[in-house]
C-alpha cells in the first residue's frame, strides 16, 4: 500500500484536477498531495516531452535506463507501457533498461545517459564530445539531462511513497 494518501480529482482544481481526471494513476494520486509541486513536475515533464531533439522511442530509452538504474519498479513498468506507444517492442525496452541500443543513436544516447548518472552530471569533455560526435547538439544534451531529472524525481518519489504499480508487470532485469 502506498504511504501517502491518494488524492481524488474532485479534491483538487486546475491542471492537477484535470490530470487526475484524465490519468488517475497511483503516482499522480499521491503527488497531488502537493498540487504546486505536481504542477511544476507536469510542466517539466511536458517540456521534455515536447522537445524534438530525440524522438519518442529515444526519450523512452533514457527514461527506462534511468528508472532501471534507480531500481524504480513503478517507472520501469509505466515507461515500458508508454514506450509501446512509440513503437518500442518489449525486447527493445528490456535492452534499453540494460543500456543497450539497437541503433548508433540509441547507443550514444544510452552511453551519455549512463555517463551523466554515473558521474552525477560531472561528465568529462570526452563524454560530451562522444555524444556530439554521434550527431547530437547542445539542445539534445539539455533534453537528456531534463529526462534524467524527470526520472530522478519520479523514481525518488515512488521510493518514498512505495507507490503501488498500476501498470502491467514487466520482465525482471538484473541491476546494472
Amino acid at each position: 500500500m502506498s504511504r501517502l494518501r491518494p488524492v481524488e480529482a474532485s479534491e483538487v482544481e486546475g491542471v492537477v484536477g484535470e490530470t487526475l481526471t484524465s490519468l488517475p494513476i497511483n503516482i499522480f494520486k499521491a503527488m497531488a498531495n502537493n498540487p504546486i509541486v505536481m504542477e511544476g513536475f507536469l510542466a517539466l515533464n511536458t517540456a521534455v516531452g515536447e522537445s524534438t531533439e530525440l524522438n519518442g522511442a529515444e526519450k523512452e530509452a533514457v527514461m527506462l535506463r534511468t528508472a532501471q538504474r534507480n531500481s524504480c519498479d513503478y517507472c520501469v513498468a509505466a515507461h515500458t507501457k508508454i514506450a509501446e506507444g512509440h513503437g518500442v517492442s518489449g525486447d527493445a525496452a528490456v535492452d534499453f533498461r540494460r543500456g543497450m541500443g539497437g541503433t548508433s543513436r540509441e547507443k550514444a544516447i544510452l552511453s551519455f545517459t549512463d555517463a551523466v548518472i554515473d558521474k552525477r552530471g560531472s561528465i568529462d569533455n570526452a563524454d560530451l564530445d562522444a555524444f556530439r560526435d554521434a550527431g547530437f547538439n547542445d539542445a539534445a544534451v539539455v533534453e537528456v539531462v531534463g529526462l534524467i531529472t524527470v526520472m530522478a524525481f519520479t523514481n525518488t518519489f515512488n521510493h518514498v511513497n512505495a507507490t503501488v504499480v498500476d501498470f502491467p508487470t514487466v520482465q525482471e532485469v538484473a541491476a546494472s
